[in-house]
């Protein structure tokens, strides 16, 4: 299996929407079709890219927002043109505590990096541990926590805002 950035055809992007809806919802995760429609369409106009596990299929991905097209809310502690932000990642559940979502995120920073952007953020439900410990072995670092009932339906409602530098 590879972790690479390339070129997406129209069917490698319905794969991704279908790998996201069959692997992506639980508890923590706000995943809704708009959400994914914007991510898909930040992706063809050039202001996001995809870093799949791609093994002949596509068994991961993470979606890198780059720059302006990051949300607006990151304005917050740094400048927009100055990060990337990692939006949704999902790996297939056969690959789950293999690692390749580690992976996902370090190869997002590479390119992060090479783009010269200077900082990534993500973000993920508060009591999410296992996007924690995924987050943690990457790099990741804690911001800011804050309450975001709009975004978060269960346990403490928070969200957990993350960097790496």
């Amino acid at each position: 299996m590879k972790i690479i950035s390339r070129k997406l055809t129209d069917s490698d992007l319905q794969s991704m929407k279908t790998l996201l809806f069959n692997e992506g919802p639980n508890e923590w995760n706000y995943l809704t079709e708009e959400s994914v429609d914007q991510q898909i369409e930040l992706i063809k106009t050039g202001k996001a890219l995809a870093v799949l596990a791609d093994a002949d299929e596509i068994l991961g991905f993470a979606v890198l927002i780059l720059g302006e097209a990051c949300p607006k809310k990151l304005s917050k502690y740094q400048s927009l043109d100055k990060v990337a932000y990692i939006n949704d990642v999902v790996v297939a559940k056969e690959l789950a505590g293999q690692g390749v979502g580690t992976k996902l995120l370090l190869e997002c920073s590479l390119i992060a990096k090479e783009r010269n952007f200077d900082d990534v953020y993500i973000e993920r439900h508060e009591e999410n541990l296992a996007s924690a410990g995924m987050m943690r072995k990457a790099g990741f670092e804690l911001v800011e926590t804050i309450y975001d009932p709009a975004k978060r339906f269960s346990g403490s409602q928070n969200t957990s805002i993350l960097v790496l530098r």
